[in-house]
């Protein structure tokens, strides 16, 4: 079955509400240039099934770990120009590791490689003017230039009309989809019932 991760979450009772959709990973934005940025403590049981991710952006070693200890993260992804000698030392503590790529015409797939055994997964999502969230896809059939054995995540302007069409991905590394701006009713904040809906075309 395929994975369902759910970035940009920062409301309690709206992640209490996510929570009962069971996605497999729900991202919470650690970067101040993000419209969503958290601030405040989040104060939300979530089962150990669910693994709650930081998301950083070229972020110090210490930054990310004080969040890990605050937020009780399971997971992190790294948004920026993270080295792989600094993903390797991010996962040697326990951690589960993504990294983030963004897509474009000239992106060469050749980049992931020296990050292969470094990290558990990867995450393609469309180049932009921001790190991530920018509401845009990128040409899906680029994908087949990925000869790399890390499973990925698919992202960038997902909405809730694509859940068929993605499940009908086949290449063999394709993990999941991370979905975020398409689903928001405001920043941070996400319609349940379409977040549902889409859970449940592509996990059904």
């Amino acid at each position: 079955m395929l994975l369902l991760k759910v970035c940009g979450m920062s409301d309690e009772k709206n992640i209490s509400d996510l929570i009962k959709i069971q996605p497999d990973f729900i991202g919470l934005i650690f970067h101040e240039k993000s419209p969503r940025n958290v601030t405040k403590i989040i104060d939300v049981n979530c089962p150990e099934n669910i693994n709650l991710t930081g998301v950083f952006v070229e972020e110090s070693e210490n930054f990310i770990m004080k969040k890990v200890s605050e937020y009780n993260l399971m997971a992190i992804q790294l948004h920026g120009y993270e080295s792989p000698k600094f993903c390797k030392k991010m996962q040697e503590k326990g951690l589960i590791i993504i990294k983030a790529f963004n897509i474009h015409e000239a992106f060469d797939f050749k980049n992931t490689e020296p990050y292969e055994g470094l990290c558990d997964y990867f995450l393609f999502d469309a180049f932009g003017k921001k790190a991530g969230g920018n509401g845009t896809t990128f040409k899906w059939e680029m994908l087949n230039d990925y000869k790399g054995s890390t499973p990925f995540f698919l992202s960038g302007g997902i909405d809730d009309s694509m859940g068929k069409s993605i499940k009908k991905n086949k290449h063999p590394q394709f993990i999941g989809a991370d979905i975020n701006s398409k689903f928001e009713s405001a920043y941070a904040y996400k319609n349940i019932k379409k977040v549902k809906q889409f859970s449940d075309e592509l996990r059904g």
